[in-house]
């Protein structure tokens, strides 16, 4: 993941958020820590890996990206949305030493060390980077601050040609703090899970960069749909390119795979969605497929069930699916050419663990044996127990298709339709 001002896939604000992930980013600085990121092999000094976009598949590569691009695994990968953040005990006594959330998210020690925290605790499939969708804003023009009570705000949103004058190409050169971050966490991690990296789509982004911030009507950038497209379709435009080139500097710094978040898609009418969003998003995976072809590309969002067809038809190789969908349904609409991702709803990680349990082999089996990666059908919520999380993983590492799914009933799932 949403937010109704921002908030972090990796982590929970004190706001209600907007998007899946709300982080931000301006200093490459490192900070000095004390406690477990005193050791020097995760300080900025650390020696560099040189990784590039491959254009092959690779029998070492980890299990989420088999997954995801659709090949034989054992078991499904897992991971979660807001995988890091508030409702661990050690992210708390972080925060409370670490108060601004733009330091946190912003400052190469801290990112990494957040982001490693459920990690070390819970050995997810995949690991993704402490960031926010409107992280790499101020790289391309749109300073924003973050306040506690409203969340992200722009203080000149774009509305009019006269707008569309700050904006420049993206200087990643500003965004150093995230490559830095993904090169370690790429080490950290070795080759047991997949490190992922996120952006905005498009739409989403333009809705905080046009209302000045986090919305629940999002009527001046749909009234500007019909007042101004030439404006809205230029800004997008800008977006899309520096989105693009963004995605290619996360994947030559480490990242395996990137999850594009359309938080605010599912706030438009299908048909809106077919003209406002999609066309863009079509065309960040046509880039990135020009520089980086077998990077695996995952499309979320928000209340996508009215979507599933039309998301497939960007050309991703993941959807996620959010959990007011049923995967079962999911899987028959979308058919089995393309892999899936979700969708256990994140309420039943309060609910006692063999309830849990039985969600997770549910999911599992409706999934089918291929193409599949568990996970959420949204963000953790505040205040999930972590003894949950940790009983949600195991549960994921325990499943083998080979013998789970020889168990499974007529009525269970549609597995055979994605063997």
């Amino acid at each position: 993941m949403g937010l109704s001002a921002p908030a972090s896939v990796n982590s929970s604000l004190g706001w209600k958020s907007s998007s899946l992930f709300v982080q931000s980013g301006a200093s490459s600085t490192c900070a000095t820590l004390s406690g477990s990121m005193a050791s020097s092999k995760r300080k900025c000094a650390q020696k560099k890996v040189s990784v590039t976009c491959s254009s092959s598949s690779s029998s070492s590569d980890p299990l989420l990206v088999k997954a995801a691009r659709g090949e034989p695994v054992s078991r499904p990968p897992a991971w979660m949305m807001r995988q890091a953040g508030r409702y661990m005990a050690v992210y708390r006594k972080l925060a409370e030493k670490y108060p601004s959330f733009r330091e946190r998210s912003e400052t190469t020690d801290l990112i990494v060390e957040i982001s490693l925290q459920p990690w070390e605790a819970f050995r997810p499939d995949g690991v993704i980077i402490f960031s926010d969708i409107l992280t790499p804003l101020p790289a391309f023009g749109v300073p924003f601050d973050i306040e506690d009570i409203r969340g992200p705000v722009i203080q000149s949103p774009i509305v009019s040609e006269e707008g569309l004058k700050t904006l420049h190409p993206i200087d990643l050169d500003k965004l150093q703090f995230v490559g830095e971050s993904l090169k370690i966490l790429r080490q950290e991690v070795g080759g047991h899970a997949a490190v992922l990296g996120f952006v905005g789509a498009p739409w989403t982004i333009a809705t905080y960069i046009v209302e000045g911030g986090s919305t629940s009507m999002y009527t001046t950038i749909k009234s500007m749909c019909h007042t101004a497209p030439h404006v809205l379709r230029a800004l997008l435009s800008h977006l899309t390119q520096a989105i693009s080139d963004y995605i290619v500097f996360q994947v030559e710094a480490g990242a395996h795979c990137i999850q594009i978040f359309d938080s605010w898609g599912g706030q438009l009418p299908p048909s809106m969605w077919d003209s406002w969003s999609k066309p863009y998003i079509q065309e960040i995976v046509s880039s990135v497929r020009k520089r980086c072809p077998k990077t695996p590309l995952v499309l979320y969002i928000n209340g996508n069930g009215g979507l599933l067809e039309r998301m497939k038809g960007t050309g991703v190789d993941v959807i996620g699916l959010d959990w007011t969908v049923d995967m079962a349904d999911g899987r028959k609409r979308l058919g089995s050419e393309i892999s899936v991702q979700g969708n256990v709803d994140p309420a039943y990680l309060f609910s006692p663990l063999p309830s849990l349990t039985e969600e997770i082999q549910r999911v599992v089996r409706s999934a089918g044996p291929r193409g599949h990666i568990l996970n959420l059908g949204h963000g953790v919520l505040v205040r999930t127990p972590e003894e949950s999380v940790r009983h949600f993983f195991e549960v994921a590492r325990s499943l083998n298709y080979d013998t789970f799914l020889q168990t499974q009933t007529p009525t269970e799932g549609i597995g055979s339709l994605v063997i």
